[in-house]
This record gives C-alpha cells, sequence and structure tokens, in this order.
C-alpha cells in the first residue's frame, strides 16, 4: 500500500513554538553577578540541581517524548494515522502522555517527530496551547537513542524525562522526578527477551542489555527514564553516534544509558504497576479497558442500553444500541442498531447494524452489517453474502 505523503517540517527539521512560562524558576538562567550579590554560591548553582531541592526551589525540566515511529504492528491504521493518534479511552494516545505530563508541572517539552509529523503537530499544537512544545524531525529512522540524540539542541544541563509515546503510564511523574539519581522505570515481565533488561546489584542498575536471547533478569525497561546527569548522557550518545556503534542495526538508548553506568553514573529502578503499552492491537485494547475503568462517562443517551465502564464522546451520534462494556465511541461517531463492546470506535467512523467486539475501527471508516435470526438443523451448512 502506498504511504501517505509526508509534510516536511520547516527550520531544518525543527519547529519551535516557545512561550514564557510564569511556574517555572531556573536559577541557570540569571546571571552570574546577580546569582553573587544575592549571597548563593555561583558554583552550587550551576552544578548541583539537589541544591535546588533542598532549598524547596523546583528547578526548570524539560520533558521528551519521541514518537518518530511508524507503528507497523498497528497497520492498517497506522498507514493513514501516526500511531500516537490513535484513540484510547476517548482521546489519543499522547494526549494521555501530555496529560501526565501537565499535571506533574512540565511546561517545556520537545516531541521528537518524523513519520507523518506534520499531524501530530497540528494535534498537540491545536489542543495544548499553553505548554511551550518543540517539535524535532528524525529524517533518519536510526533507533531510540538516534532520536534523543537529534534533540540534544532543545535541552542543556538540566535534568530530563524521556517518555516513549506508545506507552501510557498511571502514576504521578513527581514520584519519579525527585530523585536524586537517574531513574529507569522498570516493571517485572514474563518474557523478558522482547524488552531492554536490567540486572541489578545492591538496589542499582549494574547492567542493561537490549532484548537479550538469554535474559539474567526480568526487569524490563518500560520507556520512562529520569535523566539527572544529562550533559553525561548526550556524551555517551555522542560516543555512539560518531564511532558508528550500533546494535541491532540501530543506535539504542540502553546502550548509551549502560555507558553511563561504566563511566559511573549511579541509577535507580523504580518499579511501576501501571504500564499500559498501546503498540499492538491486543495491547492497545488492553489499555483502553483499563484506563475506561477510571475515565469512563456517566452520562446518559437515550434509547441506548450502556453497560459501564465506556467512554462516549458528548459530541458522537448513538442510537437504538447496546453499548460497552469496555467500550470507546469518540468524536464524531456514528453508532446505529448496533452493539459494541471491548472496541474502539474512532473520529467520524460509522457503524450501522454490527455486532463488534475486540475491534478496532479507524477514523472515518464505515461498517454496515446485518442481524440475522436463524434456526439451523444437524449437518447443515449456512454462507452469509
Amino acid at each position: 500500500m502506498p504511504q501517505p505523503r509526508q509534510k516536511k517540517l520547516r527550520n531544518n527539521g525543527v519547529r519551535s513554538k516557545v512561550r514564557r512560562s510564569d511556574n517555572q524558576f531556573n536559577l541557570n538562567r540569571l546571571p552570574t553577578f546577580y546569582l553573587a550579590s544575592h549571597g548563593i554560591d555561583v558554583y552550587i548553582v550551576r552544578n548541583c540541581s539537589q541544591y535546588f531541592r533542598s532549598l524547596g526551589i523546583r528547578q526548570h525540566m524539560r520533558a521528551v517524548v519521541p514518537v518518530a515511529g511508524i507503528g507497523s504492528r498497528l497497520r492498517p491504521h497506522t498507514y493513514t494515522l501516526p500511531k500516537v493518534l490513535i484513540n484510547v479511552a476517548g482521546k489519543p494516545i499522547i494526549g494521555h502522555i501530555m496529560d501526565s505530563l501537565i499535571e506533574a508541572g512540565f511546561a517545556d517539552v520537545t516531541v521528537i517527530v518524523g513519520y507523518m509529523g506534520d499531524m501530530i503537530q497540528e494535534y498537540v499544537s491545536g489542543h495544548y496551547e499553553k505548554i511551550a512544545v518543540t517539535y524535532v524531525e528524525q529524517e533518519e529512522r536510526l533507533g531510540l537513542g538516534h532520536a534523543i540524540y537529534s534533540a540534544r539542541h532543545t535541552f542543556g544541563r538540566e535534568p530530563i524525562l524521556i517518555i516513549l509515546g506508545d506507552t501510557i503510564f498511571e502514576l504521578n511523574l513527581r514520584t519519579l522526578t525527585r530523585s536524586k539519581y537517574t531513574t529507569l522505570g522498570v516493571r517485572k515481565v514474563e518474557d523478558p527477551r522482547r524488552f531492554g533488561v536490567v540486572e541489578t546489584k545492591k538496589g542499582f542498575a549494574a547492567k542493561l542489555v537490549e532484548k537479550p536471547g538469554r535474559p539474567k533478569s526480568n526487569l524490563a525497561l518500560v520507556g520512562l527514564y529520569y535523566i539527572v546527569n544529562t550533559p553525561l548522557l548526550l556524551e555517551c550518545l555522542e560516543f555512539k553516534v560518531e564511532r558508528g556503534l550500533r546494535t541491532r542495526g540501530e543506535y539504542q538508548l540502553t546502550d548509551g544509558l549502560q555507558l553511563m553506568i561504566d563511566r559511573g553514573e549511579k541509577m535507580k529502578v523504580f518499579e511501576i504497576d501501571g504500564w499500559y503499552d498501546c503498540g499492538k492491537p491486543d495491547t492497545l485494547l488492553d489499555t483502553n479497558r483499563h484506563l475506561l475503568k477510571r475515565t469512563a462517562t456517566k452520562h446518559r443517551v437515550d434509547g441506548v442500553v450502556i453497560v459501564p465502564p465506556v467512554f462516549i464522546s458528548r459530541k458522537a451520534k448513538v442510537s437504538g444500541s447496546v453499548i460497552g462494556p469496555y467500550a470507546t465511541i469518540a468524536e464524531g461517531a456514528v453508532v446505529e442498531d448496533s452493539v459494541i463492546r471491548n472496541s474502539i470506535v474512532s473520529e467520524g467512523a460509522h457503524v450501522q447494524k454490527a455486532l463488534l467486539d475486540s475491534s478496532i475501527i479507524g477514523n472515518n471508516a464505515t461498517v454496515f452489517g446485518s442481524f440475522k435470526r436463524i434456526n439451523v438443523g444437524d449437518s447443515s451448512e449456512i454462507d452469509f453474502y
């Protein structure tokens, strides 16, 4: 199937929307003479982020959200839509991520785009005007480490939070960013071979391995990284990129983090229970189920039987149907005379006289079916056309 035409981002792959944020205070940006005149140790301010926390001052931090992936496991939906714009529990995946960042107090976000990046920018810019977002285009898909390295000009020495764009977390991000150490989000999994794996020693990460054939640990990296020593991370990624040191053909973030450990960086691990993967149809529907348990709508719709939990947009049109449990009906969708459960009906879709279970209906798609009542005897064969 031909790939949709993509618009190129201007300014050498970078578009920025920078706004002043009144709720962030960054001492690093103040002149040296000002710091000295107020009795503040210049060396500590420039080099020790923990000093800020000890004074109760909130240091400037930036979130970095890589969303350049093609999302081949979610085809056919991702032929025409970036993976992070697929609706789950009433909003696109990236909408859930942006909401969690705003709730945690982040005012600056770098979004690394690639595949159909203009659509991602249009959504984020249109729905999150009060947060400063810088867009960076990763022109070549050379791995997560390469993506972060490509965005290096958007952040400096301050700590950064890297949060992958195909994963939704159910936790307060402030808990993670209070750590004085670089911290990696992990979870115990049954098959660690599909993930980056962490081996620990005395409470700290000792070794990181990307998709090991014979894993020695079941602690998997789940796509949440709080980096305290940002300059060292960039130094290690630069070392890998300039020398062409790849794993499985890509510059892995895991390899950069391991090099940080080799150079003396201490890393803690933080076990995360509320981790929901959106990378495949079955995990997307599983995430939809989990999120609906806490974000379901409670309004009634005349002529519709609702089996909670469900999300039905107030801008959707639903009639003569049974909706739920675990069904999402997005904005602009039309559902008539149907039964829908454990499914996602995306924006602008039209479903009529259909029985849907464990289904994903894409934006502006049309599904017309028919109900039948039959009484069939033994050894019969029936074909419906």
